[in-house]
């Protein structure tokens, strides 16, 4: 048994015994108490009481033979999932740790760096009571957390937690869609070239979490039920307006004139050939023909 698992296990709050119990277990597989106890080097009666505090703290179950119980050890990767999630706890419960010591005064936002940090703001999502509404650009996560899809995506859908977002069309966001009704969720994809931006939103319950990959990880948590409602509405503003990737307007784009009306078109055309028509060259002097010259003068009357 290596002293380093050991060591490992103790850190993370069990006794020596304990750890040498649990990791006994692990590689053992399904035993019974006296052959743990001894591949623990640990006495039958001792290793019994252990394995029940083991029990206790979710890292081992058990089932019953013929009246002998088998022991079976809770697999390492959902151990490190429970620890993680504690640590998670813990970082979102750090603002009123030190507002008790009086370090900061009442916070409605919380700030978060690093990657450790950014995946605490997504952990917070996991215990949305509503459904999730997303401004994201699908390829910077996966930049920066390489298993975003197992570690979270997969997780949110195992929750039920339905998510509507919209995302530039790019390669990325392509695929994201194709898999949308495998992860509980509904993108709309807009064009890259017009929308294309690198941080992410999202909004549940009455928190909005705003995320930036460019740069440096950073990362806040807003609660306020007024602004989340706001942007609950924008959101579904956004979401009415946007169609499945066609180019929208763009505020760069010239307006275009209103086409004129057919009768209001002819009498322009009609004015426009009155001025351009060429006078006679033999055209009578003023003092002779008055009236006439006057006609010349201006366009004739088309009413």
């Amino acid at each position: 048994m290596e002293p380093e698992l050991i060591t490992t296990f103790t850190h993370l709050g069990l006794s020596d015994k304990e750890a040498k119990v649990y990791l006994a277990l692990t590689e053992t597989g399904t035993a019974t108490v006296a052959k743990i106890g001894q591949q623990a080097s640990i006495n039958r009666v001792t290793t019994y009481d252990i394995l029940e505090k083991l029990k206790q703290k979710g890292l081992v179950s058990y089932f019953t033979k013929k009246k002998i119980r088998y022991f079976t050890a809770t697999n390492p990767e959902i151990v490190l999932e429970e620890f993680e999630k504690r640590t998670n706890n813990l970082r979102l419960s750090l603002p009123k740790l030190k507002r008790l010591t009086g370090e900061t005064s009442h916070p409605r936002v919380r700030y978060f760096e690093g990657l450790e940090g950014i995946k605490a703001i997504y952990a917070d999502t996991l215990t949305s009571k509503t459904e999730i509404l997303n401004f994201s650009n699908s390829s910077e996560i996966r930049k920066q957390w390489a298993k975003y899809d197992d570690e979270y995506v997969t997780k949110r859908a195992k929750k039920n937690i339905h998510l509507r977002g919209i995302c530039p069309k790019d390669k990325a966001g392509e695929v994201v869609h194709s898999e949308d009704e495998k992860y509980y969720r509904k993108m709309r994809l807009v064009p890259s070239h017009q929308f294309d931006f690198t941080n992410e939103i999202n909004i549940y319950d009455d928190k909005v979490s705003i995320i930036s990959f460019k740069e440096e990880l950073i990362g806040m948590i807003i609660e306020s039920h007024e602004i989340a409602s706001s942007q609950r509405a924008l959101f579904d503003m956004c979401w009415q307006f946007t169609n499945t990737g066609e180019d929208l307007p763009s505020a760069e784009t010239p307006a275009q004139a209103p086409e004129t009306h057919p009768i209001e078109r002819k009498k322009e055309n009609a004015i426009k050939e009155s001025l351009l028509k060429p006078i006679p060259a033999d055209i009578p002097k003023k003092e002779e023909v008055p009236a006439i010259v006057e006609e010349a003068q201006q366009p004739p009357s088309l009413f």
